[in-house]
């Protein structure tokens, strides 16, 4: 089994070029120029500029910013709030069990882009009022996953020790159901990322999502369909930055899962 050492190293690249690019690239991304609008790919611009002469590579540096943070603080919070419901649902059972499948199957009864469409219609959209959206729609997937595993954990033997000797119940399950949930999490959380900023970046695509003078790759790529057959790098650098993030937190969590697995079997 490979450590995926380049889909981490290109992650690692594009974070650190999206939060510290801009002082090495010190091209201002708002910057309008009337004499280099829509020019192509070339030293000059290292990836052209866009109808209104912005150069497009610090435009993705700074847009990066902000779908970087969106997914990674969304991913965090979902992750966060399916792990405690989750955990609740697997460890007390009984009534408190039944609620919680309950809203979880009410979450899931409504396609997770609908709803976020659904709710983002009522709101002005933000950094923070898409993180709180994309978060209270992506936790349903992370809560089932734990309750799952949380059942199992709650039926090994120890665990049936500490409950009878009357051991403290939060910290049954700080100290002993966290550090065996924590691959789980880890595993939700890469691919939480990767949805957030997909979500992000749809509902940017389609106007609805993070608006001017904010940037994000969403939002850059929203800008180029327009002129998509005569400026094709509008669209192709902002869509290959999401591919490469999305391509490497893939391929990150597909080695968690492994190793999980297989960490498993030796036990």
């Amino acid at each position: 089994m490979k450590i995926p050492i380049f889909s981490i190293l290109l992650l690692l690249f594009i974070i650190l070029m999206s939060f510290f690019g801009s002082f090495f690239y010190q091209i201002s991304p708002y910057e309008l120029n009337k004499n280099a609008i829509l020019l192509p790919p070339s030293f000059d611009h290292l990836m052209g500029t866009d109808r209104l002469g912005r150069d497009v590579l610090a435009r993705i540096i700074e847009g990066g910013k902000v779908s970087l943070s969106i997914g990674i603080a969304s991913a965090l919070i979902a992750s966060f709030v399916g792990l405690i419901v989750g955990v609740s649902a697997g460890f007390f059972r009984g009534n408190s069990d039944k609620v919680i499948i309950v809203l979880i199957d009410l979450f899931l009864t409504f396609p997770t882009f609908f709803l976020l469409l659904a709710l983002i219609s009522y709101m002005s959209a933000s950094i923070w009022v898409l993180v709180f959206i994309i978060s209270i729609t992506g936790w349903m997937g992370m809560a089932r996953l734990i309750r799952s595993e949380s059942f199992a954990i709650g039926n090994k033997p120890f665990i049936k020790v500490l409950q009878i000797a009357g051991v403290n119940r939060f910290k049954i399950i700080v100290k002993y159901f966290t550090p065996l949930l924590a691959p789980i999490f880890f595993i939700s959380f890469t691919f939480g990322v990767g949805g957030a900023i997909l979500a992000e970046s749809g509902l940017s695509f389609l106007g609805i999502g993070i608006m001017p003078p904010q940037i994000s790759w969403g939002s850059v790529l929203s800008e180029g369909k327009s002129v998509v057959d005569i400026a094709w790098w509008l669209s192709f650098f902002p869509g290959l930055m999401i591919f490469l993030v999305i391509f490497s937190l893939v391929n990150i969590s597909d080695f968690l899962q492994k190793f999980t697995n297989q960490k498993d079997k030796v036990l």
